[in-house]
């Protein structure tokens, strides 16, 4: 059984590297709360392998991360606090093989690849990075049917993570040479690696980012969909992650796509307005999907808001 000093510490984890999921996560249950918490330590145990400086031996980020995948699905002893109790989750709750398996795959490709062509490219990469986390979340949450719920918890769980990759294109390029605007974006409106380095706002990278924009937040609409889907007692913390992370959304709108210049954030204080508005709409109506279009100002439906400004051209 996980112990407290065990949640203890991947709490602490969490709190220190993940404050947006952070708050979401105290409004789970007790008896998801706990497991989150393990869960989110172990992704970021495996992730900090790997964003690590560049002059780190790739063979012993491997071996790591190998190590890591043998502890979690109890091929190896570890007294390590956080990997022990990853493992027992997953006796308990039956977590997949092959979502862990999935995940760490994940991790061993950020080594390797650093430029995704296609959004059907990143989608695969997602499979592993957004989507096993997606379904492992399930797993503890002991959804009733996840047949009908997994199709929209992977689609919210990709809509995070692109989130994260168009608010974080700045520190991905500087810090790791990793670029997540698929290669077919940045062609159609003429955006070059090298100008993401340089920090060079072009209308090209403004309109590439509305697409992208866009792109994310069809993934919301899937998602958002399937919160229904949820136990009622995870139905609003995962409403509010929803919520928090599309709101990244209206700061990189509201900064004219720049997002090369300062990485948007979200402060202390619009984290908590947007906790006390989605509670409040929350107790009249207890409609995720309606709360969530409510809070964030996005169209249940796709509009033209995203689309690139009418004056620019995809590159010919």
């Amino acid at each position: 059984m996980v112990d407290s000093n065990q949640i203890s510490t991947s709490k602490t984890i969490q709190q220190r590297t993940g404050r947006t999921f952070h708050l979401a996560t105290r409004l789970l249950p007790e008896r998801v709360r706990h497991p989150t918490y393990v869960l989110y330590a172990f992704f970021r145990v495996a992730d900090d392998v790997v964003d690590t400086p560049a002059n780190r031996d790739p063979d012993v980020q491997r071996t790591e991360l190998e190590a890591i995948r043998a502890a979690a699905l109890g091929e190896r002893d570890t007294d390590d606090a956080v990997l022990s109790a990853f493992r027992e989750l997953v006796v308990r709750y039956d977590i997949a093989e092959a979502d862990v398996d999935a995940f760490v795959d994940a991790m061993l490709a950020d080594l390797d690849t650093a430029r995704y062509d296609t959004h059907e490219e990143l989608a695969a990469y997602m499979r592993g990075s957004s989507v096993a986390v997606g379904n492992m979340m399930m797993d503890v949450m002991e959804v009733e049917n996840p047949e009908i719920a997994a199709p929209h918890a992977a689609a919210l769980a990709e809509a995070f993570q692109l989130s994260n990759f168009l608010r974080d294109v700045k520190e991905d390029v500087d810090e790791y040479d990793r670029v997540y605007l698929p290669g077919e974006t940045r062609r159609e409106y003429g955006v070059t690696v090298e100008q993401l380095r340089r920090g060079e706002v072009t209308e090209g990278f403004r309109a590439a980012m509305c697409s992208e924009l866009a792109y994310t937040e069809e993934r919301y609409r899937e998602g958002v969909a399937g919160i229904e889907y949820l136990p009622d007692d995870c139905q609003f913390a995962v409403l509010l992650a929803a919520v928090l992370y599309a709101d990244h959304h209206r700061e990189i709108r509201a900064r004219n796509c720049d997002v090369l210049s300062a990485t948007p954030t979200l402060g202390t204080t619009r984290k908590l307005w947007l906790l006390a508005k989605t509670r409040a709409l929350w107790a009249l109506h207890e409609d995720p999907k309606r709360m969530f279009y409510r809070v964030t100002g996005l169209s249940a439906s796709p509009s033209t808001h995203g689309n690139p400004p009418a004056n620019v051209h995809p590159a010919r």
